[in-house]
This record gives C-alpha cells, structure tokens and sequence, in this order.
C-alpha cells in the first residue's frame, strides 16, 4: 500500500492496479474510486466510482461504510466519516471532523489500522482532541491533514516524526503499536 498526500485532506491510495482518491483537490487527480467527506446537499448527479454520501458500497474490492455526523452536518453541506476495508486493511477517513468524534460514530468506525483525521484547529480538530480521537479509536497508524505545521499535533500525541514524501507499508508492517503518528509531506 502506497499512500501519498496532495495538501488539505487529499489523499492517494495505491494498492497494486487499485486507487483510492479522498477528498480530491482537483480535477486532474484521478483514481478508480473517489470518496468525499464534505458533500454539499444539493449535490444532484455523480460520477460512477464517487462516494460521495453515506452508505454501503463495494467498488473494486473495497468494502466503504459511510456514516453522516449529523452534529456537523448543515442544510448546505453533509459531513460523512468513512470506514474502508480492502486487502486485510482497515482505513478511517474522518474527513471535515471539527469535534471530537461521537462515541455512536466511534462504535461504528471501530479499530481501524489506519487513521486519518484533520488537525489544524479552527474548521478543524486542535492537536489536543486529534490526540484524543487516536486513544478512543486505537489506530495502530494516525496520518494527520489540514495542518500547517505538524509540531503542536506531535507534541500532543508525545512523538517525534520527521514529515515523509510517502507512507509504503503493507499489512504485516503495521504490528502491535498504537497510535504511531505518520506525518506526509504535501506531494
């Protein structure tokens, strides 16, 4: 698995032939599926391989549940939050989150392998909830979006990590941590 980030909460997955695209940035970034956390309401038509509200779905092998968190949902715009399974691993993609995440939500996204989860404060979770986040969902990797500077969300979570231009693992890579922060360079 091949992650590679593209700034704000733009993520590329690569497994193999497959691609996962989150949040893209632009027109230009392609992959065979797309999902989106913040989706206005009036959204009407959508391409074939988005995601772009809550749901089941089964694209390409991947397995996504998606869940609105109607906390921060507005009458203009729908906040999901994403669970996705494909090849043994478990992705949460909490998107536009501004709160720390609802236990009922929690529940539902469960333990996954892989986190990502916005940190900037503002329209976005502080360093602090981020941190809390990770210890109520016990990700074994957390991949931060939406920062500018990845320091005060480190200094939270009590790490040291130097930024990376991509995160290569696969399953077996991931072992018994909890909670390792990944921070990735803007690509």
């Amino acid at each position: 698995m091949i992650v590679t980030y593209f700034g704000d909460g733009c993520f590329r997955l690569q497994a193999g032939e497959t691609s996962l695209l989150v949040d893209p940035v632009t027109q230009r970034l392609k992959a065979d599926v797309a999902l989106k956390t913040l989706t206005p309401t009036s959204l009407a038509s959508w391409a074939a391989n988005e995601v772009p509200f809550p749901g089941e779905y089964e694209l390409k092998g991947l397995e996504i549940r998606g869940w609105e968190v109607p906390e921060e949902s507005t009458e203009k715009f729908l906040k999901t939050v994403y669970r996705v399974d494909w090849e043994e691993i478990s992705f949460a993609f909490l998107g536009h989150l501004s709160k720390t995440l609802p236990s009922h939500l929690a529940e539902k996204l469960g333990e996954p392998d892989v986190l990502f989860l916005p940190v900037g404060g503002g329209h976005f979770l502080t360093p602090q909830d981020a941190a809390k986040v990770i210890k109520q969902l016990e990700p074994q990797v957390a991949i931060p979006s939406f920062f500018t500077s990845p320091k005060d969300f480190l200094k939270a979570t009590g790490q040291r990590r130097e930024p990376q231009e991509k995160f290569v693992f696969k399953k077996k890579d991931l072992g018994k941590e909890v909670g390792k922060v990944v921070v990735l360079q803007r690509g």
